[in-house]
């Protein structure tokens, strides 16, 4: 009887603990990421703020899709939602490297070049957390590099979000995998600064200085 009981002991403690691997190597690798720090883009902004324990650090000029949002497969939209930073690729490499396949060329372009429209210099990949952006590995949702620097501020790209090199390479360097995204359709929300206090409508460059949000119109779909 006695062993009879430890071995149903055995086999309940077994099947507990395969039931708790399998929720662990299911988890994201969001479980291990950096918690303090989250980036926000907002699509009505055209705009990029990287936050650090809930206080801005960065802002960025960005471009999200010409072709709106959404997270349908084939549809080159942008998708909304919360998400993690995936994957890292390119560190180390020269400004305006060009990826293709998310591997580097040795091709370096300067901003704007004529003609050109490639992946360059840095690539955080994006993975959907929700329901409504499950794709966004499977599509190839980044944050990238663009030498197309003259259109950022309005949207411009096939779903990602394009950055200028040098602010792309300078988020890369602040932000680890696992860091949470957040791109939200409206206005970026109330600003904390790292110096202290807060303004409604004050937003932090590049260079951590603030520079106020005016109303502008949004630019016609191409």
């Amino acid at each position: 009887m006695n062993q009879l009981f430890r071995l149903f002991v055995f086999l309940i403690l077994s099947v507990s603990l395969v039931a708790l691997h399998a929720e662990a190597t299911q988890k994201p690798s969001s479980a291990v990421g950096d918690w303090k720090s989250e980036i926000i883009v907002s699509v009505k902004d055209q705009q990029l703020v990287l936050k650090k324990d809930g206080k801005t650090e960065a802002h960025y000029p960005v471009s999200t899709s010409r072709f709106g949002i959404g997270d349908r497969l084939g549809s080159y939209a942008t998708p909304l939602g919360r998400f993690f930073v995936r994957m890292k690729i390119g560190s180390g490499q020269p400004l305006g490297e060009v990826f293709h396949s998310r591997t580097p060329t040795g091709e370096v372009l300067k901003p704007n070049a004529p003609g050109r429209d490639p992946i360059v210099t840095r690539i955080l990949w994006l993975e959907g957390a929700e329901p409504g952006n499950k794709n966004a590995f499977k599509r190839g949702i980044y944050i990238h590099g663009t030498p197309q620097e003259n259109l950022l501020g309005r949207p411009a790209s096939y779903g990602c979000i394009r950055m200028r090199s040098t602010d792309v390479a300078s988020l890369f360097d602040r932000v680890d995998t696992g860091t949470m995204v957040r791109i939200i359709p409206d206005h970026l929300p109330q600003v904390t600064t790292l110096m202290g206090g807060t303004n409604s409508r004050g937003l932090l460059n590049a260079h951590g200085l603030v520079a106020f949000h005016t109303s502008h119109p949004q630019p016609a779909s191409e």
